[in-house]
């Protein structure tokens, strides 16, 4: 009977301990906070306390640093130095003494995981193993990171190992080949990476701005993509959008906000965007251009100069420049048909600005189709985010339909407009369907214009806020010619019918369109 007794209270410490390795399921989410969840709350990073407060977030990774001391402690600490000391140099006990802001010792290896053991069912713990130039040192520290892993039984508590060092995360996969390893270097392609058995890319941001191609093929790959240490919420939006599967970040806050709001959350995927990473004339894989005198009376004269369209220092730039400038100058370039009948009544114009377009290179039907943009300034100006469909040459306007995403004129500078155009609807005939907003510092400030149009509706919205809803009547193509595909057009007007309605201020030249992102997204399949 005593034996059955604690045969049983065997079996029952056993079930105990296998439960509370089976019971972590890392959160699902894509968040991990960077040396844990310190900034919100002023606490150290790298602390027990700044790992217990990713634990409360249920971030589904809390990232470490590890180093050595001389008498071979295992530490947690950012930097190779703490309080002056060299820490490889130094004792523990030495270390010891100092205390961290909040009042704690310098954690250990052992009592960090421990204390990511207790009380944790969802957030895994990202192990960063800082390497030295002592290769030995490295290996060493490396060995003595996974034994100790192993004699607290926290395997599955480890999320991923990450490093700098090729040689420390090659050694891991030596001693546990089941281990989730990501390098941080950023020099390797993933393409090496999965040669070498690695898991993942964790690379930094202009890494992967850099080398965009590198996003895809480690999905193609089977390789996990995080991006370390992203905190501005348009470089987190980016990341969302290139649906990563981790982001590692000192603003978790934040980066579980952008995550409730970002079109992927809500059953959408990136289809296309420009990101313009690079400089010089737009892509042409990308855009094409008008050119010359266009339509609605307007004053400028549409050219590919990079003066007038160019990408720089991450953005695109439609400037607007006032300066003479005559048709010969242009005169091998195709001009827009609209012009073409009255192209020999005006020889010159005084303005000179760019309208660049997807037509024949891209179109969607259906989809969020948003720019993150800032506008130019001053009277006479009009710029204007806008679609126009597939079949415009051959029914023409407004048969075949417009959507302007945005519309913005110099003289009326807090407001933007959202409107369709069709048979039925259009300025012309007085029945657009239009709404305005108001923008709150829109020269200065990049803000998001978007539409997210279904085959039932078109809303059109300012930083997320819907401010005109159109509901397709199920009436005719005269009514809602949007069931077809739409390419899309980015331009600075000079005047024109609207934009000029209370003339053109001269010394407000040059101004710009600075456009941070285009990007368009489709529902998932």
């Amino acid at each position: 009977m005593r034996f059955l007794f604690i045969t049983l209270v065997a079996a029952s410490l056993l079930a105990c301990s296998n439960n509370m390795k089976e019971n972590i399921y890392f959160a699902d989410n894509i968040v991990v906070a960077h040396r844990g969840a310190w900034k919100a709350e002023q606490l150290p990073e790298n602390s027990i306390a700044s790992l217990k407060h990713a634990i409360e977030l249920k971030c589904t990774g809390s990232e470490f640093d590890v180093h050595m001391t001389a008498d071979s402690v295992l530490v947690i600490y950012h930097d190779a130095h703490f309080n002056d000391l060299l820490i490889k140099d130094t004792t523990y006990e030495e270390l010891a003494k100092f205390k961290l802001s909040n009042g704690e010792v310098l954690p250990t290896l052992r009592d960090y995981i421990l204390a990511g053991m207790e009380n944790n069912t969802t957030t895994g713990l990202v192990c960063e193993i800082k390497p030295n130039k002592d290769k030995e040192y490295n290996l060493k520290m490396t060995d003595k990171v996974l034994a100790l892993v192993k004699e607290l039984k926290a395997e599955s508590y480890i999320h991923s190992y990450i490093s700098f060092g090729y040689d420390i995360l090659l050694r891991i996969l030596e001693l546990d080949p089941k281990a989730q390893t990501q390098y941080l270097n950023g020099t390797k392609t993933p393409q090496q990476l999965k040669d070498d058995g690695i898991s993942g890319l964790d690379y930094h941001l202009k890494v992967f701005k850099k080398n965009a191609e590198w996003i895809q093929s480690a999905k193609e790959l089977g390789l996990t993509l995080n991006a370390w240490t992203v905190n501005s919420q348009e470089d987190l939006d980016w990341l969302i959008a290139n649906e990563f599967d981790y982001i590692t970040t000192n603003e978790p806050e934040l980066l579980f906000d952008r995550i409730k709001v970002s079109p992927v959350s809500n059953g959408y995927s990136l289809v296309w965007s420009d990101e313009f990473n690079y400089k010089g004339k737009p892509d042409s894989l990308k855009w094409t251009y008008d050119y010359g005198f266009i339509a609605n009376q307007e004053k400028q004269y549409y050219t590919d100069s990079l003066k007038n369209a160019r990408v720089e220092e991450g953005h695109l730039i439609i400037e607007a420049h006032k300066e003479d400038i005559s048709n010969k100058d242009f005169k091998n370039k195709k001009l827009d048909n609209t012009w073409a009948a009255y192209k020999s009544k005006i020889k010159t114009a005084s303005y000179t600005s760019a309208r660049i377009k997807t037509e024949d290179l891209a179109k969607w039907k259906y989809g969020r189709i948003e720019a993150r943009a800032k506008l130019p300034k001053g009277r006479g100006m009009w710029p204007a985010i806008w679609m126009l469909s597939e079949s415009r040459k051959e029914l023409g306007w407004p048969e075949s339909g417009e959507i302007d995403i945005m519309e913005h004129v110099g003289y009326d500078n807090d407001s933007i407009h959202g409107t369709i155009h069709t048979k039925a609807y259009n300025h012309t005939i007085g029945t657009e369907k239009g709404k305005t907003i108001f923008i709150e510092n829109p020269n200065d400030e990049f803000h998001v214009f978007a539409i997210e149009w279904t085959p039932e509706k078109i809303d059109f919205m300012l930083d997320d806020v819907v401010y005109n809803h159109i509901e397709n009547e199920h009436k005719t193509t005269a009514e809602w010619p949007f069931d077809q595909k739409f390419y899309l057009i980015l331009n600075v007007a000079v005047g024109g019918g609207w934009g000029g309605q209370k003339g053109i201020d001269d010394s407000i030249f040059p101004q710009q369109m600075v456009v941070d992102y285009v990007r368009v997204y489709q529902e998932k399949k």
